[in-house]
C-alpha cells in the first residue's frame, strides 16, 4: 500500500487517524523483474552480426584476455566481412590494419561456414599472417 492509516488508542486529542508515510517497492521491484527479462532475452541476439553456419569441435574455449578482438567472417560464396561490414578480398589487411590501429598483437577472430572450401579460409588466414598479425584465431561451436 501507498499509505496505511495508523488508529491510535485514545481519540481524545482529535487526531483519530494519522497517515503513515511509507515507500512501496512493490511497482520498483515489478519494473525491474521485467527489464531483467527483457535483458535476458535480448544478450543472446546481440553476440554476432553476420549468421554463419560453425563447424563443430573439441577444442577448448578461448580465453577472454582481450575482450575487443576483430571478427573476419567468410560466407559460403566468398563474401567477406570484418565486423559487419562487407569487406573486398582486395582491401582485406588495409582495414584490418586500420581497425587494429597497426596493432601486430591484436587478436582477429576468423568464423567460417563449415561448407566452405578449405583452400578459400587457408587463403584468407595466410593473407592475415603475411600482414603481420600473429594472434589468429579459427571459431568453431564446442561440442561442450
Amino acid at each position: 500500500m501507498g499509505a496505511q492509516l495508523q488508529t491510535s488508542t485514545s481519540r481524545k486529542a482529535g487526531r483519530g487517524y494519522r497517515p503513515m508515510a511509507e515507500i512501496n517497492v512493490t511497482p520498483f521491484v515489478d519494473v525491474m523483474l521485467v527489464l531483467l527479462i527483457v535483458f535476458m532475452v535480448a544478450a543472446p541476439l546481440l553476440t554476432a552480426g553476420v549468421p554463419i553456419d560453425l563447424p563443430d569441435s573439441e577444442a577448448k574455449a578461448l580465453s577472454q584476455e582481450d575482450n575487443t578482438p576483430l571478427e573476419v567472417s567468410l560466407e559460403p560464396d566468398g563474401t567477406i566481412y570484418v565486423g559487419d561490414t562487407e569487406v573486398k578480398r582486395s582491401r582485406l589487411i588495409q582495414i584490418l590494419g586500420v581497425k587494429a590501429n597497426n596493432d601486430p598483437d591484436k587478436r582477429i577472430y576468423i568464423r567460417a561456414d563449415k561448407s566452405m572450401d578449405y583452400g578459400k579460409v587457408m587463403d584468407v588466414l595466410g593473407s592475415i599472417n603475411k600482414a603481420g598479425f600473429q594472434k589468429v584465431a579459427l571459431i568453431s561451436n564446442s561440442s561442450q
